[in-house]
């Protein structure tokens, strides 16, 4: 009977045995299984595999519950540790990218000619601007920079920019701030209103100044302000109703120019009960306004004209017609008569015009800056595996059209993609095509670029422009 039983008991041992729900395998061959409710035996693998397809569905990056239920130590404790440490790892590196930038103090201050040596690279001509712009900029940090004045003190020296449409007022101070590294905030005069009107409040100007400082006071304290389009503020001749985008505007900027505390809203350009405000002293910023001021020629010829008379040493009416550069003879009276109030003229001491684009400085800014137009152009071919080249001939007749359309500078770029459009289109077709040549006939419309193709020197045409 015993013999039996241990029969008995062999036979269930060796018949049965568990198998995985999942792949079938016995336990035999995969080793202990898990066993879950309703007698369902699951191997190692099976289960690990099941957790992953979880966790990819979930969008987690893995479940540690095999690992525990094997007996590991769960490692899901340590994660946000590890976000810890990542966190800290970025605050490092951005704290020492601070510590990479230039200390920006009396010691580091570039000398004038250094700033025009600078400014010579990007922007052709206007000599005198940038001077006055290079000297005004050294003394107005000199001044915030230096604590040595005792009973003299220094006051600053705001500039108005006069000249025509794309003579490169705003380019100037860009280029100026981005090589010196300083706040600066660039505004527009057009949306600017009284307050209490629809648009942007005279504060806003020092709102984008504290945002271009990172919101640090001190550093804003010490910008500079470019106001561009100041003559869209001129005061309206025979205006009935109220001039609020006006000669309110530049009453309300009287404070601003010659130093004030003012409240500013931070990371807003309007005051309301949900921004938070600081207050922001206008004693050591300097402000830049600029403006093409449209029609001033007249007002300029009108007066230099007004002692016409007949006979030797008089001046004829019709001597400054031809006179491109006229804008260099104005003065605060004639712009005060283009309707800029006195008061806000006597806080722009420094008042200097730029010259309008010739065809020979034209000619210049299409070849001769670090950012050209033509340079441009010429990389982005290169992409391609390209050599894009242009004749003399046909940049001085890029030059000549330009000159004819009276917008200065703006207009090259108008010109080059006109006639650039069907190279661009075309290049990319054909990989063989080694170097373009722009020609002056391509360019007025009478021929074709020069091709040529790579390992062979012969030149084809693309097909002449309609």
């Amino acid at each position: 009977m015993a013999e039996d039983t241990s029969n008995h008991n062999g036979k269930d041992n060796t018949e049965y045995e568990d198998v995985c729900y999942i792949c079938r395998r016995p336990e035999s061959r995969v080793g202990k299984m898990m066993r879950i409710p309703q007698g369902i035996c699951i191997c190692n693998d099976c289960m690990q595999k099941t957790f992953d397809t979880m966790s990819n569905m979930n969008g987690f990056t893995g479940m540690p519950y095999m690992e525990f239920a094997m007996g590991k130590p769960p490692q899901h404790e340590d994660i946000p540790n590890r976000q810890k440490l990542k966190k800290q790892k970025t605050q490092e590196k951005k704290t020492s990218e601070k510590k990479e930038e230039v200390v920006f103090d009396i010691q580091h201050l570039p000398a004038p000619h250094v700033i025009k040596g600078q400014l010579d690279e990007y922007v052709v001509g206007q000599e005198y601007a940038k001077k006055v712009m290079s000297v005004a900029v050294y003394n107005h940090y000199k001044r915030v920079l230096t604590d040595s004045m005792d009973d003299i003190e220094i006051e600053k020296s705001n500039m108005l920019m006069v000249g025509p449409t794309g003579c490169g007022k705003t380019y100037l101070v860009r280029t100026l701030a981005r090589l010196l590294q300083v706040p600066l905030a660039i505004t527009d005069a057009t949306s600017l209103t009284e307050a209490g009107y629809i648009g942007d409040d005279v504060e806003s100007v020092l709102s984008k100044l504290l945002a271009a400082a990172d919101n640090d006071v001190d550093k804003a304290e010490h910008g500079i302000v470019f106001i561009d389009e100041i003559d869209k503020i001129a005061k309206r001749e025979n205006s009935k109703s109220r001039d609020v985008s006006g000669e309110s505007v530049q009453q309300g900027m009287l404070k601003l120019l010659e130093g004030a505390e003012v409240e500013v809203p931070v990371g807003a350009t309007s005051k309301n009960a949900m921004v938070p405000m600081t207050t922001i002293n206008t004693r050591n910023i300097l402000f830049i306004c600029g403006g093409a001021f449209p029609e001033l020629d007249k007002t300029i010829k009108r007066r230099l004209t007004k002692q016409s008379a007949i006979g030797f040493m008089s001046e004829l009416k019709d001597r400054y017609d031809e006179d491109e550069n006229i804008l260099e003879h104005v003065t605060t009276e004639d712009l005060r008569e283009f309707g800029m109030i006195p008061e806000f003229l006597g806080r722009l001491p420094v008042v200097f015009a730029l010259q309008a684009m010739t065809e020979e400085m034209l000619t210049q800014v299409l070849t001769q800056p670090k950012n050209a137009i033509l340079k441009q152009y010429q990389k982005l071919l290169a992409l391609d595996e390209v050599d894009l080249r242009f004749d003399d001939e046909a940049i001085h007749a890029i030059a000549e059209k330009a000159a004819e359309k009276k917008t200065g500078a703006r207009a090259l770029r108008a010109i080059i993609e006109d006639f650039m459009l069907d190279i661009m289109y075309e290049i990319p077709k054909d990989d063989l095509i080694g170097r373009v040549t722009i020609t002056r006939d391509y360019i007025e419309k009478k021929g074709s670029p020069k091709i040529e193709m790579r390992g062979s020197g012969e030149a084809t045409l693309l097909t002449q422009r309609q």
